[in-house]
């Protein structure tokens, strides 16, 4: 079972379940004067929801995985809490972000995300060129490092949605359309686009540019169309759901990626996916997604001619276009399928759980009796009494029992109560708010007269 901890949003459940994985939220909504001051009591909140998540779990959690350096905290401390592996994901470092570390803010981001990666099991990442920037940046050992690429649905992209919606609304007279999906922030190179319209319109005046998404450069882009005479030709479509956005992808004659720093690039794959010709920057991960002249087109980082280039070599060349479509196509079922991804992931929780050592459980003899032979909850009374769990500092977790008495969580769980009711026992709360029991006097009259 895999659940998943994170924050809420307007509209969303406290618990869902999608797909068969475990959703829970937790109130997010924190005051704060800053954005770190935020994320460090967010990571608080999220530990106390992920504490409580595994206590009222009714099977063992095996690992705890950390995405970024956003839930470090959390994660590391509900990792020790419960003696449990963590495996991180990281997927961008604030070194790569920024081209280095130039103030406090940047320096305290990267300090979180070292804690993280030396406190991890075993880390992923997405492509090669991150491996190679966390193994440097972080000092990690090559056998620590997994690179697991992220994948795609490729069967939700290459449907049936149609695109007469998107074309009616940004191509009203035959033109051709290119299209940019991210954020509309510095590192995507949105501006490197905007550059390179001009050169396009003058070889193919019928060409219009569609940028999905949102970020701080929006007015600046808008105003650097209008200083170069195309706003005419350049449409900001904003955030858009889903349904949308494949259509606008399966409506793009080319779709265009133009980042200066990309740790793997999951749009260029959608793009591939809606068999859409693309263009990309070569550099970080899209360097490794697209083959040049083969799947795609690689131009030069920041270099509007060169851009430019690469768009009008799929605009005017229709047998390129039909290659790349199809060979990119192929591309996303052969490498990047989600049921190879998981394998290998799994294979990253195994080394995890190898690489942590535990103990073996503990298999108790009982020399006056025989213990299989009592009732369940009397079983688990002449435990805790063997264990010392007398008093609340030597109280036992459910999970402290489930091994040696070879019982199930839920059953066992279950029984606890029954015992709780009873008088037998007491149950409480640590600081880490992990349910504990101890024996009651009660309790331990009962036991002892198992012995008489």
């Amino acid at each position: 079972m895999v659940h998943v901890v994170t924050c809420d949003f307007p509209g969303a459940p406290e618990y869902e379940r999608v797909g068969g994985v475990e959703v829970h939220r937790f109130n997010s909504k924190i005051p704060s004067t800053t954005f770190l001051g935020w994320v460090f009591s967010m990571n608080q909140a999220m530990a106390e929801k992920a504490i409580d998540v595994i206590n009222d779990s009714n099977e063992e959690i095996d690992i705890i995985h950390a995405h970024d350096w956003l839930v470090a905290e959390a994660a590391v401390k509900v990792s020790q809490a419960f003696t449990k592996p963590l495996v991180s994901t990281i997927h961008a470092t604030e070194m790569g972000r920024r081209s280095g570390i130039h103030n406090d803010y940047q320096r305290t981001i990267n300090e979180v995300e070292w804690h993280l990666v030396n406190q991890s099991s075993e880390v992923i990442c997405c492509s090669n060129y991150m491996a190679h920037q966390v193994s440097s940046a972080f000092n990690v050992q090559g056998s620590k490092l997994h690179v697991i690429p992220n994948g795609v649905n490729a069967a939700k992209f290459s449907g049936s949605i149609g695109t007469m919606p998107v074309k009616q609304q940004y191509a009203m007279n035959g033109e051709k359309i290119v299209s940019f999906v991210g954020r509309l922030v510095h590192e995507k190179g949105v501006h490197v686009l905007i550059g390179a319209v001009p050169k396009v319109l003058t070889e193919v005046p019928k060409v219009n540019f569609v940028i999905v998404g949102e970020g701080g450069m929006k007015d600046y882009l808008a105003k650097e169309a209008y200083d170069f005479g195309v706003a005419d030709h350049v449409f900001f479509a904003g955030f858009v759901d889903e349904k949308t956005l494949i259509s606008i992808y399966r409506a793009s004659d080319a779709a265009v990626f133009p980042s200066l720093y990309e740790p793997f690039g999951i749009t260029a794959l959608e793009a591939m996916a809606a068999k859409t010709p693309v263009i990309v920057t070569d550099t970080g991960g899209l360097a490794e997604i697209v083959e040049h002249e083969k799947t795609g087109i690689k131009v030069f980082v920041d270099n509007s001619d060169s851009l430019a280039w690469g768009i009008l070599r799929v605009l005017k060349n229709p047998g390129v276009a039909k290659k790349f479509r199809e060979n990119g196509y192929q591309e996303v079922l052969r490498e990047y399928d989600w049921s190879a991804i998981a394998e290998r992931t799994l294979e990253v929780y195994n080394s995890a759980l190898v690489s942590t050592s535990r103990p073996e459980p503990i298999r108790m003899k009982f020399p006056s009796f025989t213990f299989e032979e009592h009732p369940p909850e009397m079983r688990i009374l002449l435990l805790m009494h063997i264990l010392g769990a007398l008093d609340d500092e030597n109280a036992k977790r459910p999970a402290e029992l489930v091994e040696i008495l070879g019982m199930d969580a839920k059953t066992l769980r279950v029984l606890l109560q029954k015992l709780v009711d009873s008088g037998y026992i007491i149950s409480f709360r640590d600081n880490l708010r992990r349910v504990r029991y101890y024996l009651t006097k009660l309790g331990i009259v009962k036991v002892l007269s198992a012995f008489s």
